[in-house]
């Protein structure tokens, strides 16, 4: 008997097929065009196009007055006080970039000065590196001074040589003439922008919480065989949160500035809200592990992570209709979606009365999933409030922002107390200058014995550009700043081959400097090919005028040497990270226990508003940012001189979770405070405070602590208790109590975690759990 042949596929398969790849087409493009949005939408790109039309109409002013010579000197003064306009507050714009030409000045005049005496010289760049690294104490703020002080000795040196003191003083004038226009024009630019501003940083930070959700999301799958795996996910939420809470304080500068008008006071409460919805994130944390390993969990882990891929998707279509303006397109209004997600859970145990007694032993799956599952819809009620906040369908409540907004944003003040900080021989702003200014020195002395005609600028140019305060940016932007450089002289070639006269070079320089500025800390290789293009045509400027002479391969020569010399000065009076890490532990450990005081403190009736609590929570999540960020940037160090991850993530991850619980206990002594017994409410918060302070603080418990509370249960897989109807509750005094138990055995973990992350074992397995530790140590107390 033959075989029959098989049966051919139904006819229909081929379109069905065509179908999907057509759909997946559809959506690849859309993800595309989302991502060119939200680039080109961005506040850094807006920020450079005023930068690249300042330049420009500056630029051409000066030179229809002035000619060619006047014009690109005037062009190094605005160059250099455009590197500190970011997006800022309209009232701090001035003070923010006036110390750029005030320092930069000199320094380009005392470079005129002795431009003829390489002697002089060189002493004039070396003293001059030291202190304008130096700069860089003041964090942030500092940086872009530092590079206005450095780039203005350098642009000095591509200048032809002076003969004269009338004629230095002339340069000089244009300098300051360009510095002085542009100025003015950043401040008409920042009032002009401001509420573009706003909507624009505030979608910035919606993006990078979606991103961060996404990411929890992740989280929730199955756990990777290989430990490679789980960290590097860990690394990626750690280096989110560290953005979100970079992103999050520029933000508040400028959001926060001034709330009076209706607008600016949505942006403001959508603000907050985003605040809360971060806190509610970092408490996902909480029972995580245990949660993923719970055989009988792991069916209900697909709908959490549904939850929290759709509230992120919401918020970044909330952030695109930021960007886009609701005249494009307009804020939808948000579900519910703690219906659908309650519906997938096991059933919930009902309220009572009173909560029920703390769990010591093993924790139920049921607990565990309604726990996270409250905290993910904590997320989403948030997410609902911001749209229903832009939409106007609810009124911002901003009654403590809108009088003291002051105190949220970062001072402008230039006080000295950072620099003498930094002036001992362990500290690595001190050391930075030092690596700076010897490299800067070699790199002077070896352009002085070049073969070839050695542009010494261009390499000091090179060394400072390169070589950063860590090892991990140094090594990122040597390799950038080499593929940018050769990049960036084919294009100065091709502008030079076409013999452009002098508006359009100017027009080239604005624009790069324009993308440079853009790009600065998002995409450093689009920063340094933006920035060869402007330097090496602002050089010619200075140098020939517009004759198209270029000598590709030199310059190509100097900027290898730079990257070579920048790179090798990384390791000399290195500033390793774990060096750094106990005092920003110690910084951390400190802002929890100042929140910690303040959150339980709120029951005392001269207190009137959040607004303490509230920043003294923004300094605890920043101290919990630069840690995080020191432990990124050690991962690009040597092996042998790296922290160990684990317990850096176990301080942090029990400092959110501290942090969450302080939430709860503040929401309730401010909002419910009619509905505590105070006469058990006082003394059990003095009695949690102090036994707070001991554990964060290294002292020994009290006896009459102990004796109040003498046993701390472990924080994980507690039974979850729904939330008491407030309106049926008489008495809220039992949840009270118990969520202070919880914060003493919450802040008695995190001081084992402290210890492990200050004090790391030699040898052995790092990764041990916490949680027998932190019961050695309940045992002891």
């Amino acid at each position: 008997m033959s075989r029959q042949p098989p049966e051919k596929p139904a006819t229909d398969t081929p379109p069905m097929m065509l179908e999907g790849l057509l759909m997946r087409g559809l959506g690849n493009a859309q993800g595309r065009l989302q991502t060119f949005l939200r680039a080109a939408l961005s506040p850094h790109v807006t920020n450079g196009l005023t930068v690249s039309l300042g330049l420009i109409l500056i630029m051409l002013a000066i030179f229809e007055t002035a000619g060619l010579a006047g014009a690109s000197t005037a062009a190094v003064g605005i160059m250099i006080t455009s590197l500190p306009d970011v997006p800022a507050p309209r009232r701090r714009k001035i003070m923010q970039m006036l110390p750029a030409p005030i320092l930069g000045a000199p320094l380009f005049l005392l470079v005129q000065l002795v431009r003829e005496d390489a002697w002089l010289l060189g002493i004039v760049i070396v003293a001059g590196t030291f202190l304008a690294t130096m700069m860089m104490a003041w964090g942030k703020r500092g940086g872009p001074i530092c590079f206005s002080m450095l780039f203005s000795m350098l642009f000095s040196m591509a200048a032809q040589p002076v003969g004269s003191l009338e004629e230095i003083a002339v340069h000089g004038g244009w300098f300051l003439a360009g510095a002085a226009l542009y100025l003015l024009w950043a401040a008409f630019t920042t009032s002009l922008l401001n509420r573009r501003y706003r909507a624009q940083l505030l979608a910035e930070c919606f993006y990078s919480f979606a991103q961060i959700l996404r990411t929890q999301a992740r989280r929730f799958e199955p756990q990777p065989q290989n430990l490679e795996g789980s960290q590097a996910l860990l690394a990626t939420m750690l280096k989110q949160q560290a953005a979100l809470a970079d992103q999050l304080q520029n933000t508040r500068d400028v959001v926060l500035e001034s709330p009076t008008k209706p607008r600016r006071q949505r942006m403001a409460a959508m603000l907050l809200s985003l605040l809360e919805a971060r806190d509610h994130q970092m408490a996902c944390d909480l029972d995580l592990d245990m949660l993923l390993t719970h055989q009988d969990s792991t069916g209900a882990l697909p709908a959490l992570q549904d939850a929290l891929e759709t509230t992120a998707t919401r918020l970044e279509a909330m952030a695109m209709a930021l960007l886009l303006g609701k005249l494009i397109r307009p804020i939808a209004e948000l579900e519910n979606l703690r219906p659908g997600l309650a519906g997938t859970l096991p059933p919930r145990r009902e309220a009572t009365e009173r909560p029920p007694d703390l769990q010591t032993g093993v924790p139920d799956a049921a607990a565990l999933l309604h726990n996270m599952a409250d905290r993910i819809g904590h997320i989403n009620d948030e997410v609902v409030k911001m749209a229903a906040i832009a939409r106007g369908d609810v009124a911002p409540e901003l009654a403590a922002v809108r009088t003291q907004w002051q105190l949220f944003v970062s001072t402008t003040v230039w006080s000295w107390k950072p620099l003498l900080g930094q002036l001992t021989w362990r500290a690595p702003t001190l050391r930075y200058a030092l690596r700076a200014t010897l490299a800067v020195t070699v790199g002077y002395v070896v352009s002085l014995h070049l073969p070839w005609v050695a542009h010494g600028y261009w390499i000091l140019l090179t060394i400072t550009a390169v070589m950063r305060g860590n090892l991990a940016q140094t090594v990122e932007r040597r390799n950038s700043r080499i593929i940018g450089t050769l990049i960036g002289c084919v294009v100065v070639m091709a502008i030079l081959a076409a013999h452009p006269g002098a508006r359009s070079i100017f027009l080239a320089v604005s624009l790069a400097m324009g993308l440079a500025h853009a790009f600065a800390l998002r995409r450093y290789l689009f920063t340094s090919i933006a920035a060869t293009v402007a330097g090496l045509l602002q050089a010619h400027l200075l140098l020939v005028g517009v004759q198209p002479s270029f000598a590709m391969a030199e310059r190509l020569g100097d900027t290898l040497l730079g990257a070579l010399l920048a790179w090798l000065f990384s390791y000399v009076l290195p500033a390793w990270e774990r060096n750094q890490i106990p005092a920003l532990v110690k910084r951390s450990v400190a802002a929890q226990l100042e929140h910690a005081r303040l959150a339980l403190a709120l029951l005392d009736s001269s207190q009137t508003s959040d607004l303490p609590w509230r920043l003294a929570r923004r300094e605890a999540y920043n101290s919990l940012s630069d840690l995080t960020l020191a432990t990124q940037r050690s991962l690009a160090e040597p092996k042998q001189v790296r922290p160990p991850l684990e317990p850096l993530e176990a301080l942090q991850a029990r400092s959110y979770q501290l942090l969450a619980q302080l939430t709860a206990v503040k929401s309730m002594l401010l909002l419910r405070r009619a509905q505590l017994d105070l006469d058990i409410a006082r003394p059990a918060l003095e009695q949690a405070s102090k036994r707070i302070e001991a554990e964060l603080s290294g002292k020994s418990v009290p006896a009459q602590d102990l004796d109040a509370q003498p046993d701390l249960p472990t924080t994980a897989g507690q039974p979850f208790q729904p939330k008491p109807d407030p309106l049926l509750a008489n008495d809220l005094t039992p949840w009270l109590l118990r969520r202070l138990t919880l914060t003493c055995a919450m802040a008695a973990e995190l001081r084992q975690a402290m210890l492990r992350a200050q004090n790391p074992p030699a040898g052995g397995n790092d990764n041990a759990g916490l949680t027998t530790a932190t019961r050695t140590h309940q045992t002891k107390a």
